[in-house]
């Protein structure tokens, strides 16, 4: 190891949401590409339980992704550092060193990118990446975001929101409204979770009964959307005051329900940067930037678009912790322009460093 480690980073990941492999892949990769001469990398597991656990401090890429999936260490272990990182001793949040240190946060879903563990993260006074409490907030409420994105006037698929109580009573009423207002197909999902996590398509009232019962299995309030056949098209935003958009990208390996997990892998197909009219991709980029400031973004977010065949623009969502494994879309997206991995991640921690001395 070359140079002098200056900082640590504390590594948040796993998580008790649906996404819990993802985060734990991402962690993986950010110990495989971060700059080890200037950080060391503190392992903070958060189990599927949501016990935390602290590894063994990480000075060279990992091993394999199982040596971050920690189990609890026997009370009379004294060491943590015992099967290739595979042991932690529970951790307490108040643990965190805040001198000379950053957290990285790579957790999605609840009590991940919802402003749950930025607000604690805030309370302590200790640098971390990403957004702010209220931007986590907005952005992981699909609800909340697109009546936002509306009253800024950013175009949003029409939709119709659903709490569990106007369900309870009167789901007739509720099939009523959305049939009235939307059409088949249409799109239903949990209001605050990943893009892909309990999403349905349903081409008729039964199906929509039954996506909207699922539903609620997964939260308390769901969105149903208006099916648009359309190209899916995303860009990356990175900064605090003076925001950079990415290059263009265009999803093409996806089914009619997408999938996240379908980046997981190497074949996903994805055309980056893909071609665009300049006043197409000048709209877009202006619906980024105005999105981003709508919530108060800071650091990272990923804005994901419709374009009808008409040219029609709809913002579905933007994604305050969006994929951050190697070969997820924000990365590549970066990637393009000419940042890499390792670069993007510095990137991101420096903007953590900054964001935090310019609130203190």
């Amino acid at each position: 190891m070359e140079g002098n480690i200056s900082m640590q980073v504390y590594l948040l990941y796993g998580g008790k949401s649906a996404e819990h492999e993802i985060s734990l892949s991402t962690a993986f990769q950010i110990t495989q590409a971060i700059y080890y001469q200037y950080y060391s990398v503190i392992p903070i597991y958060i189990t599927r339980t949501g016990t935390w656990l602290q590894g063994q401090t990480i000075t060279e890429p990992a091993k394999f992704a199982d040596n971050l999936r920690l189990e609890e260490a026997d009370k009379k272990v004294q060491a943590i550092n015992e099967h290739e990182n595979s042991k932690g001793i529970k951790f307490l949040p108040n643990g965190f060193n805040v001198e000379d240190s950053v957290v990285f946060p790579v957790l999605h879903g609840p009590n991940g990118e919802d402003g749950t563990v930025q607000g604690l993260l805030e309370t302590l006074n200790i640098p971390y990446v990403g957004n702010s409490v209220l931007a986590s907030a907005i952005g992981n409420d699909k609800i909340m975001s697109k009546l936002l994105f509306k009253q800024a006037g950013i175009p949003v698929v029409p939709f119709e929101a659903i709490d569990a109580q106007a369900w309870k009573h009167d789901s007739e009423k509720v099939i009523a409204r959305c049939e009235g207002e939307l059409l088949y197909p249409m799109y239903v999902k949990p209001a605050s979770l990943g893009s892909g996590i309990g999403v349905t398509q349903a081409t008729d009232v039964v199906e929509l009964k039954n996506a909207i019962n699922d539903a609620f299995l997964l939260g308390s309030r769901v969105i149903v959307e208006r099916g648009i056949a359309a190209r899916e098209i995303e860009i990356g935003l990175l900064g605090n005051e003076e925001i950079a958009t990415s290059v263009p990208g265009e999803i093409l390996s996806f089914d009619d329900v997408y999938d996240r997990k379908l980046a997981m892998k190497e074949d996903h197909e994805a055309r980056i940067p893909v071609e665009l009219d300049d006043e197409l991709l000048t709209k877009l980029v202006d619906f980024s930037k105005r999105a981003f400031a709508v919530i108060d973004g800071s650091g990272l977010a990923r804005c994901d678009f419709f374009i009808s065949a008409n040219q029609d623009i709809y913002l579905n969502e933007i994604t305050t912790m969006p994929g951050f494994y190697k070969n997820a879309m924000y990365p590549r997206l970066w990637e393009a322009v000419g940042l890499s991995y390792s670069d993007l991640i510095e990137e991101l921690l420096q903007l953590a460093l900054k964001k935090n001395q310019a609130s203190n």
